[in-house]
């Protein structure tokens, strides 16, 4: 069993991040996420562990915006108001922070942390932070399942597939396939949404040197939809278990204006939510992050309640996927009651 991540967080579990209203004199189920969410405690198995990867380094590195460090507290103020519409206990687990430039460690406190959530096994749920989140997700993740297949599928309009010896926000998924290759496990990686002009012809010949499989953003519309469903679930079939990675500059920019670099097209909010719910729904989602909330950028906390309202369709979808067995490689989450 692994270890409680509560010793490897810089910032413990914070209940100023939870407030919101209460329907006290209403009739019937009136719980909101504030009402719901405990801290994380040694004895909690299953459910979903929020954690928050307080950093932006990997974004300055990478020449944006700072300011995605405070993304996991905005993330948290905008989930609290949220309704509950499900019985899956929720967790808050804390944050890692990165202090300064040391974003290799902070990344490395943060896999030992999603370890100990899916190890117990629960569901961890982490709240960004630039995309450099993604390396430190995936490896704990990949702790927890020493040797199994994992699918990444990475909604996004860039691949991250930066070369260059620096960890950045662009270089996360070539982190990982070389961790892949260390480790012998094969590198299967699904990126939704990808933007033609924001992505170089290097960056798309290292895609297909690295078998990676994708669609661009026009090609993710209603019409097409039925197609991708199935190759997606194709490729979920053939793997032990799924990382689910959420860039939200994957998003229009008029629906995410709060991220580094707003999407002149992207992809609608309907369709990231039907492709995210697809993943939970598999019973195969081991571990899932939401990237590049900006606070500072963004408008009318639009981009906040967006990511929390992705959050709570992964939950909603994950909870009530078939639980599985320890062969499917699902994370246990609590049943309607």
């Amino acid at each position: 069993m692994a270890a409680s991540p509560v010793a490897t967080v810089d910032r413990p579990f914070d209940p100023d991040g939870w407030t919101g209203r209460s329907d006290l004199d209403s009739a019937g189920d009136t719980t909101r996420y504030h009402q719901r969410v405990t801290p994380w405690t040694g004895d909690a198995e299953t459910g979903i562990g929020l954690i928050g990867f307080a950093c932006d380094e990997g974004v300055r590195r990478n020449g944006g915006r700072p300011g995605a460090a405070e993304g996991p507290l905005a993330i948290r103020r905008a989930l609290a108001n949220l309704a509950v519409h499900h019985a899956t206990p929720v967790y808050d687990c804390g944050d890692i922070v990165c202090v300064g430039d040391a974003l290799e460690a902070a990344q490395l406190r943060l896999a030992a942390a999603v370890c100990g959530i899916a190890g117990r096994p629960a569901l961890p749920v982490v709240l960004g932070g630039g995309h450099e989140v993604a390396y430190g997700t995936w490896l704990g993740i990949a702790d927890a399942r020493p040797g199994a297949h994992l699918l990444i599928v990475n909604l996004d309009a860039h691949f991250d597939l930066r070369a260059g010896g620096a960890a950045t926000s662009g270089t996360p998924f070539r982190q990982i396939a070389d961790e892949c290759r260390r480790r012998r496990i094969p590198f299967s990686y699904v990126c939704l949404g990808i933007s033609r002009p924001s992505n170089t012809l290097a960056l798309f010949s290292r895609a297909a040197a690295l078998d990676v499989e994708f669609w661009r953003d026009e090609e993710l519309h209603w019409q097409a939809l039925s197609s991708v469903d199935d190759r997606l679930q194709q490729r979920i079939a053939a793997c032990d278990g799924v990382y689910l990675s959420i860039d939200l500059d994957v998003l229009p920019g008029e629906k995410a204006p709060g991220v580094s670099a707003p999407a002149a097209r992207g992809v609608s909010l309907g369709i990231v939510e039907h492709l995210a719910a697809t993943v939970a729904k598999s019973g195969k989602l081991l571990g899932t992050d939401i990237a590049e909330l900006n606070p500072a950028l963004d408008r009318d906390t639009l981009t906040a309640r967006v990511a929390a309202r992705l959050v709570d369709a992964i939950v909603m979808a994950a909870q009530v996927s078939n639980p599985g067995s320890a062969k499917s490689g699902s994370a246990k989450l609590g049943s309607e009651r």
